[in-house]
């Protein structure tokens, strides 16, 4: 990942969407750029235009945490935006020597799989930064059967959402899915810019999808915490279930997620239905059994 270029996108992407108005600056002459201009920018962070050129050209290095933060207030950044712009400014050389991240490999320990399998009631799974299905329970994998059913392996929900055409029935509202997604991966790379495989993917996607290219062109960010997501399953209808996203401490840049439905609700019955129908996918694919006489 080129990070002078991030860094300048994200700058300009950032205010390209203020207003003057919003800034509560007046609004005076023909204005030719969109949003707010390089110094009005700077005036609202306390900088010369010089400096701030500078910045949105992509150098932030010797930049300090003060400068970082009047700029973020100046560009109305939210906290995980704020969180992108420190993150960009360490890669730059930001008074901190760089520690390059270990991609996470492909074995998720025993003691992962064996809570994974525990959660019988849970759909779980463990996935990397490359939103590649590393291990899951039962009822993950029917939860997920259509992602497991796509050619490639491992699983990845983020090609599933991009590049199958099936992923805009399973997720009802696909376009806000896949612009998270999108965000998810941006964060991603800024903190993992040396993952060649997670470059690989940006790569692939946005040669591949029109949607992908347009709105990682858009520069946003977002991290899967904790939420409610709407799929229609193929077997069981449609399911709208609590997501709890969660890092695994021991394991850099591996993620389980889980999905829940409160009790007495038509998810939860949705999910017991999930659960008959995995258990007679799985009976229906055992080898036939037969005595030799």
């Amino acid at each position: 990942m080129d990070t002078r270029s991030e860094i300048r996108d994200f700058l300009t992407a950032r205010r390209a969407r203020i207003t003057p108005e919003q800034a509560g600056l007046p609004a005076y002459g023909t204005r030719r750029v969109a949003g707010l201009r390089r110094g009005e920018v700077a005036m609202l962070a306390g900088v010369s235009v010089e400096y701030y050129t500078r910045l949105e050209r992509g150098n932030l290095s010797g930049v300090s945490d003060s400068v970082l933060e009047a700029l973020a207030r100046a560009l109305r950044l939210d906290d995980l935006e704020r969180a992108h712009l420190h993150g960009l400014a360490r890669l730059s050389g930001n008074g901190h020597t760089r520690t390059r991240r270990r991609a996470p490999g492909p074995e998720v320990r025993p003691t992962v799989r064996r809570l994974l399998d525990a959660m019988t009631e849970v759909p779980a799974f463990v996935r990397n930064d490359r939103f590649e299905i590393l291990a899951a329970n039962a009822l993950a994998r029917a939860l997920y059967a259509p992602i497991f059913a796509a050619p490639y392996q491992p699983p990845c929900t983020a090609r599933f959402i991009f590049l199958s055409p099936e992923a805009h029935t399973f997720y009802p509202r696909w376009e806000q899915v896949a612009r998270d997604a999108v965000g998810a991966l941006r964060v991603a790379t800024g903190r993992n810019p040396d993952d060649q495989g997670l470059m690989s993917l940006i790569g692939e996607l946005s040669m591949r999808s029109d949607a992908f290219r347009t709105w990682w062109a858009e520069q946003n960010v977002y991290r899967h915490s904790a939420g409610v997501k709407l799929f229609r399953h193929p077997a069981v209808g449609d399911l709208e279930l609590n997501h709890e996203s969660m890092e695994l401490a021991a394991d850099e840049g591996l993620t389980m997620v889980t999905y829940t439905a409160p009790p007495g609700t038509p998810a939860a019955d949705g999910l017991r239905l999930l659960a008959s129908w995995s258990a007679t996918e799985r009976t229906a694919t055992l080898p036939a059994h037969s005595d030799v006489e």
